[in-house]
């Protein structure tokens, strides 16, 4: 049985480009509704370049943090994606 982390990864490494998925829908989408501070704090800890963890926003939209360079890092891979617009 895969755990909740590898559940996450998998749905992540899934989100395509140009598309996001809040952290709230990531935990839905692994079995666990309600765990959106788990998948935060997945995301944060992941460093593994094939999972794009820049593709998971918060549910009001906002960006978020991004562990390889901060949220400018991030903004600026969603713009090259084409979910930002400038």
């Amino acid at each position: 049985m895969k755990s909740f982390s590898d559940k996450v990864k998998t749905i992540v490494k899934k989100i395509p480009k140009g598309k996001v998925l809040t952290y709230a829908q990531v935990a839905q989408k692994a079995g666990s509704p309600g765990a959106s501070r788990a998948v935060g704090s997945i995301m944060a800890k992941n460093f593994d370049l094939t999972i794009p963890c820049h593709r998971v926003i918060g549910s009001n939209g906002k960006i978020g943090n991004y562990n390889r360079g901060g949220p400018n890092v991030k903004r600026e891979l969603l713009l090259k994606e084409g979910y930002l617009e400038k």
